[in-house]
């Protein structure tokens, strides 16, 4: 028998909230990308399964990716290269979702080890995810964001 997955759970790895974390540190800097990194995950866990792990995750998702985005602009003055926004991707999700297991062996008093290990499933799906959307659609909307300013 299988046992139903919640669309939540499905939802949350497409690395949709990422992805814009990213483009607003990108296009803003880092204060509007921590917030807007912080304020997507709270405001979506509002509506789906809010718990003790959603300040915590919003200020990874915010810290980790809103900076990222805009240490990246820096580099790269202000346009993008694919390959420099896979990289960022590939290394910013795998110390995001570090720092995430990290949290879960805190809160929940889990060997290290185990929690990393148990988390390698989800960090395969964000790093494809998260990659393939900042590559995809990344640079198409940064350039419009860039355009209306």
């Amino acid at each position: 028998m299988m046992t139903p997955v919640p669309v939540y759970g499905i939802v949350i790895k497409i690395g949709l909230t990422e992805t814009l974390t990213f483009i607003i540190g990108f296009v803003y800097g880092i204060t509007a990308g921590i917030t807007g990194g912080a304020l997507i995950i709270i405001i979506s866990d509002l509506g789906f399964s809010p718990g003790p792990w959603t300040p915590f995750i919003a200020a990874i998702i915010g810290l980790v990716f809103g900076i990222g985005g805009a240490v990246v602009r820096r580099l790269e003055n202000g346009t993008p290269r694919a390959k420099v926004l896979g990289a960022s991707s590939i290394l910013l999700t795998i110390i995001s979702e570090f720092l995430q297991n990290l949290w879960v062996t805190v809160f929940y008093s889990i060997p290290l080890i185990a929690s990393m290990i148990s988390g390698i499933p989800s960090m395969i799906a964000a790093i494809l995810s998260n990659t393939i959307l900042l590559v995809a659609v990344g640079p198409r909307i940064i350039s419009m964001i860039q355009d209306q300013q």
